[in-house]
């Protein structure tokens, strides 16, 4: 498939710059696949093991408060917990004071003899070919960093950055910024510390926020329980494999950088209870979905198929064609055009049930993006 088979018109005042009002209070784009199911591991027992085409969809307006009664009973819903570092962070060059912006996305093993613990990190750098091994920068408390000869990073907007003392989650409290996605053209404010954050998250390591649960408040998750939905919580550090954009002109060839997911035992079992018992598992947000297709091995829960706990990393690439093994359902917010988030969720629904949901949601004036309203897959 062509990238530009996912490419869609969105008037720039549709992408919301800022928060609704009050958490919560989003509208709610209900996409029912109607015909269309991909194959899914459930399926294993039917003839046909391959994905229909795309049969009749419908589609629902509702509000983020009717939620809970669009849910069936007993049905199991995964959130990433994972919590985003402040990790956008502006040094100025120690020779000239020129400004330079880097996204600090991980800490690398040291291969320097003399370099302290957590000193060495990946980082992706705005004007990267201007960064030169060896240029040294002044971050706001003082502290020094250095940018690295890496191989790794030549031809790439990514620098191997050496600092000259360890950097842990207080000095990004103290010298990093949230790091809002380019397409809100502003800075970031003391408001968006707090609503670009879930309410439920708890695991530092993100790059970006998994922004489907944006939505969810503590009320929220409280009707979830009353109504007999039960949660339970993945962590995949949101990183380069979810927003990097794709350059190949096929999608086939474009590869996903790695991301670090863990799933705990709780709900390793909870995940493989209801897929023994038939329930439905509905993933919140494209990151919950890559972690729970990731982590699962086997095909259908009859010929083996399971989730287990543990850590890994993943770089898979959903799109479609893919064949779902464990998400039966999916909660997501708007994607960019041409992203590997478009390509996930047309993977699941359908393409053509997917362009025509966003052709609809523009006309009905649905906010996008990150601080954008809510689409539920069913």
């Amino acid at each position: 498939m062509k990238t530009s088979d996912f490419y869609f018109d969105l008037p720039d005042e549709l992408i919301a710059q800022h928060p609704s009002g009050v958490r919560g209070e989003d509208k709610l784009f209900v996409l029912d696949r109607g015909l269309y199911r991909p194959w899914n591991a459930a399926d294993a027992s039917s003839a046909d093991k391959t994905a229909t085409t795309d049969g009749e969809a419908s589609f629902t307006h509702k509000m983020m408060a009717d939620l809970p009664d669009l849910i069936e009973p007993g049905t199991l819903m995964i959130f990433n917990n994972s919590r985003v570092r402040r990790s956008r962070c502006y040094g100025r060059t120690t020779d000239t004071g020129r400004e330079a912006e880097f996204l600090m996305l991980q800490c690398l093993p040291s291969f320097l003899a003399d370099a302290e613990p957590n000193s060495v990190w990946k980082a992706m750098v705005k004007n990267a070919k201007k960064q030169k091994p060896g240029k040294v920068f002044a971050f706001p408390d003082g502290t020094k960093g250095t940018i690295l000869e890496n191989p790794a990073d030549a031809g790439t907007e990514f620098r191997t950055v050496h600092f000259n003392r360890s950097i842990d989650e207080a000095w990004f409290e103290r010298n990093g910024h949230i790091p809002l996605p380019p397409y809100i053209k502003r800075e970031d404010t003391e408001e968006d510390s707090e609503r670009y954050q879930n309410v439920y998250a708890k695991e530092v390591g993100s790059a970006a926020c998994p922004t489907a649960g944006l939505h969810f408040t503590e009320d929220m998750l409280g009707r979830l329980a009353a109504k007999n939905i039960d949660i339970a919580y993945v962590t995949l550090h949101v990183g380069l494999g979810t927003f990097l954009p794709v350059r190949a002109e096929n999608i086939e060839d474009h590869k996903m950088h790695e991301e670090y997911f863990t799933v705990s035992e709780e709900t390793a079992a909870k995940v493989n209870a209801a897929k023994k018992e038939g329930r439905t598992v509905l993933a919140v947000g494209t990151t919950s979905v890559r972690t729970l297709e990731s982590a699962w091995i086997g095909g259908s829960v009859e010929e083996g198929g399971y989730l287990p706990s543990g850590g890994h990393s993943t770089s898979i690439f959903i799109y479609p064609g893919y064949k779902f093994k464990c998400v039966d359902r999916m909660f997501t917010n708007f994607h960019t055009p041409e992203s590997t988030l478009m390509m996930l969720v047309s993977a699941f629904a359908g393409q053509k049930n997917i362009m025509t949901a966003y052709q609809t949601a523009v006309l009905q004036r649905y906010r996008f993006f990150s601080y954008g309203d809510a689409m539920l897959i069913k």
